[in-house]
């Protein structure tokens, strides 16, 4: 009996706990305090026979990921970052236990380097004077949804070492839209956006779209509205770089703009969107992605603050849960760092929570004009 009171009162302990520490609060290299935290007393003889093998891993994941290095010097430092990184997806897992972390092509980078190479520099917000979306009915909505499989999502693309993960977002939305207006799939240029966008976002001076150094999806709505159009891939090719010079041309338009708005935080109204309007154009805290290999990802705490643009193209009633976990109801995430990444390049987050902003800043695209209007 006092055993069991005692537990109770661990548990409870542990509860208010996390519930006391603001997920908004983050150490100076982006990671949440709790994840700092659990690091603490901890070092690298640990009997976790992850990091006994730690070499072994690494050369592994130098041969999966084709990752070579200009010196040993080079090579011994990014060892050493992929121990620190194998520490951390064993803290992740700890913390997200109804999702796998492990070893990703990102392990050998420090968290300020993939933050700066993926994630794009500045913080993505709610313009204040972004148009709202209407509101619509949900009594009939499906348990289960998947613009996938209805023909309305492009394959996965890799954005590569540039932080142009905003266009990727911005383009996935309007293939969509596109998509339910001509009933044709055509990928579009995110290169475009790169090199042609410098939309500014009303609701932070000074803050426009960068290219490789990050950007707004709605800015880029809104540069895309003005421009005309978008023209396709295969037509302005993606590089990941800043190329400096625009080459857009308005005679090869693949998609137009007609109109765009932001999604209430009501899951349920964002879900109507996605089934009505097609894939949603999402802003995410991507701090658990660093180390995400699959399943359903549903932290007990993570911050929200949005560092990552990415497509919502679904949702699932009930994901994978260990025993005596209950199953999660998810949404269904398109990201853009190739299909070596997640789930064949997707990523599952849990619903219910706003679990790490998913939920903030959502848009869609609600009209297309096609090139032929």
């Amino acid at each position: 009996m006092v055993m069991a009171v005692r537990f109770s009162f661990f548990v409870i302990s542990s509860i208010l706990f996390v519930s006391a520490v603001t997920a908004e609060t983050l150490t100076t290299d982006g990671e949440d305090p709790l994840i700092r935290q659990v690091t603490d007393g901890q070092d690298e003889s640990s009997a976790n026979p992850n990091l006994l093998g730690a070499e072994h891993h690494f050369s592994l994941f130098k041969k999966k990921f084709k990752k070579t290095y200009a010196s040993q010097e080079e090579h011994d430092y990014r060892f050493k970052i992929f121990k620190s990184n194998l520490r951390r997806a064993e803290r992740h897992q700890k913390l997200d236990p109804t999702a796998t972390h492990g070893v990703t092509q990102f392990s050998d980078l420090t968290h300020s380097e993939f933050r700066r190479q993926f994630l794009g520099l500045r913080r993505l917000r709610l313009p204040k004077d972004a148009n709202e979306a209407p509101m619509l009915p949900t009594n009939d909505l499906p348990a289960d949804f998947d613009w996938r499989e209805k023909g309305a999502v492009t394959a996965v693309k890799n954005q590569g070492s540039c932080g142009s993960c905003w266009s990727f977002s911005t383009t996935g939305a309007l293939e969509g839209a596109n998509y339910l207006a001509t009933g044709k799939l055509v990928s579009l240029s995110e290169q475009q956006l790169v090199d042609c966008d410098h939309e500014c976002d009303p609701a932070e001076e000074g803050a426009c779209d960068s290219g490789c150094n990050g950007g707004l999806m709605n800015s880029a709505f809104e540069y895309t509205l003005k421009a005309g159009g978008l023209m396709r891939e295969e037509d302005y090719p993606y590089t990941g770089t800043d190329r400096g010079a625009c080459q857009f041309d308005k005679t090869k338009i693949a998609a137009k703009v007609a109109n765009f708005s932001v999604v209430s935080l009501d899951e349920d109204q964002i879900a109507a969107n996605l089934v009505k309007n097609g894939p949603l154009a999402v802003a995410i805290n991507a701090v658990f992605m660093q180390t995400y290999i699959g399943g359903v990802s549903c932290p007990y705490i993570c911050s929200k603050r949005l560092d990552h643009g990415v497509l919502l193209v679904g949702y699932g009633s009930a994901g994978y849960a260990p025993i005596r976990m209950k199953e999660k109801p998810y949404w269904i995430i398109k990201n853009s760092w190739g299909e070596n990444w997640g789930e064949s390049g997707y990523y599952k987050i849990c619903r219910g929570r706003n679990i790490c902003g998913v939920d903030s800043m959502v848009s869609t695209v609600a009209a297309v004009q096609t090139a032929s209007e």
